[in-house]
């Protein structure tokens, strides 16, 4: 007869028995990471996989469409997709069983496999998973057993005690539910705070005393305009974008890191944290950039770097002369292919940096070391939590985003971006200010121009550029504006004489081109 009540159970009852499961299971295999393997967190694995995974459309939509929040919006879209799925797990459950455990099994082995997967994982990296679907089967089987038999209840009669005869009553289901749901947020909540090792590194990096720099970095007069609105100078690390594979930051000890250096080399270079801080160190300003960056966009930045050249590292190494290529390798497994040339350039500052803005690297943006290589977009030079350079070929080893159709070497393009007047401000006939920054790293910027309503072009006033690796700030006044809506438009000019193109063409594979817009209302 259970099996018959089960059927005429109303179907949201087992789906949210599946659900109830989920959250015991997500929290146990939590909590279960951060005891034992907190690179290995199910969320995080499957969730690394699927960016892996992805084709280069889906990347492209998603950095379009959420920018840099664009890992939060994948957090939360596995989440509800496997909420989804534990939901439809119950119901079959209840109906089909145990297909509903079935299911939650196959979750768990995919969790397994994808934690094998990463570069980062260790010998018990399927550990966190394997007890999330434990957990989840065992869950769902104990709740999906008390569902409420609503069809015997109402066909017996009724008890003189005022108990059911007939099973569990919904009280009884219900305390089940809340219970299974209570522990597994109660666990993910302990998974949190155990979550130390954020905690840990972050006292290690605020306890990194940055070697002195040779040579410091210095701003030149009339480098900064005054207009409100426009691009700092130096972006901010709390500003600073971040665009990469990393679904969870690595945390990285500062004592247990190494580079090593090896490939086509002479001889292979192995250095501690020691041994690198003690090399000669001096401060450069470079601005980077996102090869996912739309015309217009904010995917760049423009900080001071306290680094080391990679050019001495590679010398030290004696790079073979057959070698064109030298792949970074950050600690989660992600590889950049660089051209050596952009690295051994004397006049190219290449760098293994080890500060940003004055302080060591943030977190999220590369601590303890990076690569900042000017002229060339990120996903080619700019690896974070470095641990690894082999100097190699083109055509024999692939990097991360080449093999997903990007172009090898990634020189950025000449661009502008207008940032005043801001969306929605309304500047006065009498005096309108247009201003933005304009960038051709390791070449330069000559001029801007801008063009207003199908005007002709009209040259800016340009500040003085920090370096030919930075962007650069411009403005321009306009005096005789009519009241009414109008157009602007801007285009750099490189210091080798290149116009900045007007063709509009997309960020794959190597960058987007076109002329930077916007529409404003003059009172």
């Amino acid at each position: 007869m259970r099996g018959t009540a089960q059927r005429s159970t109303p179907w949201w009852r087992p789906a949210l028995a599946g659900l109830a499961a989920a959250l015991a299971a997500a929290g146990a295999g939590q909590l279960t990471a951060a005891l034992v393997a907190p690179e290995s967190g199910p969320f995080e694995v499957v969730g690394q996989a699927l960016i892996d995974l992805a084709p280069k459309w889906a990347k492209d939509a998603a950095i379009t469409l959420f920018g840099t929040s664009d890992k939060l919006a994948l957090l939360t879209g596995i989440a509800i997709v496997l909420l989804l799925v534990a939901a439809a797990a119950g119901a079959l459950e209840a109906r089909r069983p145990p297909w509903g455990r079935v299911v939650f099994g196959v979750l768990a082995f995919v969790g397994a496999v994808a934690a094998t997967t990463r570069a980062d994982s260790g010998p018990l990296a399927i550990v966190p998973s394997a007890v999330a679907g434990l957990v989840g089967v065992f869950a769902l089987q104990l709740i999906v057993a008390r569902l409420p038999e609503a069809s015997a209840a109402r066909s017996s009669p009724p008890d003189p005690s005022g108990t059911e005869s007939t099973g569990p009553d919904r009280r009884r289901f219900l305390a089940w539910l809340g219970g299974t749901a209570a522990v597994g947020l109660l666990a993910a909540l302990g998974a949190s705070a155990l979550q130390s090792g954020r905690h840990a590194v972050d006292a290690l990096r605020a306890a990194v005393v940055l070697p002195r720099a040779a040579a410091r970095a210095t701003v030149p007069p009339g480098a900064e305009l005054k207009v409100d609105g426009i691009s700092p100078l130096l972006t901010p690390n709390a500003d600073f974008y971040r665009i990469d594979t990393a679904l969870r930051v690595p945390e990285v000890d500062p004592a247990t890191w190494t580079l090593r250096i090896h490939g086509m080399v002479d001889q292979e270079v192995m250095l501690t944290w020691d041994e690198f801080l003690a090399l000669p160190f001096s401060e450069s300003t470079t601005t980077l950039a996102c090869v996912s960056n739309e015309v217009g966009g904010n995917l760049i930045g423009n900080a001071v770097w306290l680094g080391t050249p990679v050019r001495d590292l590679l010398k030290r190494a004696g790079p073979s002369s057959d070698a064109d290529m030298v792949l970074s390798r950050s600690i989660d497994g992600f590889t950049a292919g660089t051209p050596i040339e952009a690295l051994t350039d004397p006049g190219r500052e290449a760098v293994l940096a080890v500060g940003m803005n004055g302080e060591p690297l943030p977190l999220a943006h590369g601590f303890p070391v990076r690569m900042v290589v000017p002229g060339l977009f990120g996903y080619v030079s700019a690896t974070k939590w470095l641990t690894e350079l082999e100097v190699t070929r083109f055509d024999r080893v692939h990097a991360y985003w080449t093999d997903r159709g990007w172009s090898e070497r990634g020189p950025v393009k000449l661009s502008s971006r207008i940032d005043v007047p801001r969306q929605g401000q309304q500047p006065s006939a009498d005096r309108v200010v247009l201003a933005g920054v304009a960038w051709y790293q390791h070449v330069g910027v000559q001029a801007v121009e801008v063009q207003l309503d199908d005007g002709p072009w009209r040259e800016a006033e340009l500040a003085t550029a920090i370096s030919a690796d930075t962007w650069v700030q411009w403005r321009y006044e306009w005096t005789d504006a009519s009241p009414g809506t109008h157009t602007a438009r801007v285009r750099a000019v490189g210091s080798d004489g290149q116009v900045q193109t007007a063709e509009r063409r997309p960020p794959a594979p190597d960058g987007s081109t076109g002329l930077d817009e916007r529409a404003f209302d003059v009172a």
